[in-house]
């Protein structure tokens, strides 16, 4: 008989379960999300699939990782529709703590790192990555596993968490999957349930706007300045859109560049934050410099 998907919301029982798997010498891939799955949660739930024995899921809105007057109330949850979706490919267990579960009362320790999470998404949510951080490396302790899925379109994200496992010596592969997107272009995000009829219009700016400077690349623009400069003017044609940021970075560790060749490892990241009406979305693209 096929065994049930295990969905547990204690630390020790999950962590007696992994423990178990590994005993018989499994392998296991995570897939760290905060829930009301999608496809692009989909794609690195497949990932882990194909690569390990045995897949884990965590769901977890993490409180510590927003701000003051952000949306960690509001943020969609629907841990049924998950569970379904997560069942459907075959994962083997799903870790839904509560915030008591995480964090005990009085809990003062945090995983911070400087540098990589001073730009981008770090200049307007100067918290946020500690908090990632220190979900991230508590569940790579609940769920030891071999590999650890993240998505693209949280670029700054995923250079944040490959850094701190390889300054802290931590056992685990994080393996970068690509953005999925919808058909007309728009990245597949949980925030995108906020928007209205008109700015889910609008909001196709975004991937419309990274295809110009990707254009622009392209046709052998080096200089980040003139394709900053191209994004920023084809984001500033929509009425509803105003910018938080448009960078381009070293991958490598989140620094700005003047020009793409500036890439010490020759990855140059082009990334993008716009409010689309009250709905702060991000996106981006990465160069390979030959």
């Amino acid at each position: 008989m096929e065994k049930k998907m295990i969905i547990s919301g204690k630390i020790e029982e999950t962590r007696n379960q992994i423990k178990e798997w590994k005993r018989q010498g499994l392998s296991v891939g995570l897939v760290p999300t905060m829930g009301y799955l999608h496809e692009g949660h989909r794609s690195l739930m497949e990932a882990a699939r194909r690569e390990n024995d045995k897949v884990a899921v965590s769901i977890f809105v993490n409180p510590i990782q927003f701000g003051p007057g952000e949306d960690f109330a509001s943020y969609p949850r629907d841990l049924d529709k998950d569970a379904a979706l997560c069942e459907s490919i075959g994962v083997d267990l799903v870790f839904h703590p509560e915030a008591s579960e995480m964090y005990d009362e009085g809990f003062c320790t945090y995983v911070d790192m400087d540098g990589l999470t001073k730009e981008l998404c770090g200049r307007s949510r100067p918290t946020h990555f500690r908090g990632v951080q220190t979900v991230v490396s508590k569940l790579f302790h609940i769920i030891p596993a071999d590999r650890a899925y993240f998505g693209q379109k949280d670029a700054q994200q995923l250079a944040v968490v490959r850094r701190m496992v390889r300054d802290m010596s931590m056992d685990i592969e994080i393996v970068g999957c690509p953005i999925i997107r919808e058909q007309d272009g728009l990245a597949k995000s949980s925030r995108n349930t906020y928007l209205n009829d008109e700015e889910r219009q609008a909001a196709l700016v975004l991937s419309r706007s990274l295809a110009e400077g990707r254009k622009l690349v392209e046709a052998g623009e080096r200089d980040t300045a003139a394709i900053k400069k191209c994004i920023a003017e084809v984001i500033g044609q929509e009425k509803l859109a105003r910018i938080d940021y448009v960078e381009i970075v070293d991958f490598s560790d989140i620094t700005p560049i003047d020009s793409l060749q500036d890439a010490k490892e020759g990855e140059a990241l082009c990334a993008i934050a716009v409010y689309i009406g009250k709905t702060r979305l991000i996106d981006n693209f990465i160069f390979h410099v030959s």
